[in-house]
């Protein structure tokens, strides 16, 4: 099943990116099998980030918020999330980023 998570951060987020950068992409490549992608998101080019969206193909709901989580980056003061299921167009076509 796909999930997406998309993230909203508080301007405290940057913070937090600047310490812990290193530790959530040493989490993210951990966890490559089940989350597919993931990336920061900005208003703009250039400006700092306010979130993030994540790909995520688990066995439950249960897993994804499990991985949220447990993400260097989760700090709920700092970064919500909303949670989806999520059905890609034209499933027969390969997508590589």
């Amino acid at each position: 099943m796909r999930w997406i998570a998309l993230f909203t951060d508080t301007p405290g987020m940057l913070a937090i990116r600047q310490q812990r950068g290193d530790l959530h992409l040493a989490y993210l490549r951990a966890h490559t099998d089940e989350i597919l992608i993931a990336g920061g998101c900005r208003e703009a080019p250039g400006e700092p980030f306010v979130g993030g969206l994540w790909v995520m193909e688990v066995s439950s709901r249960e897993r994804a918020v499990e991985l949220i989580e447990q993400d260097p980056y989760w700090v709920p003061a700092h970064r919500s999330v909303r949670l989806l299921t999520w059905g890609k167009g034209l499933p027969d076509l390969a997508v590589t980023l």
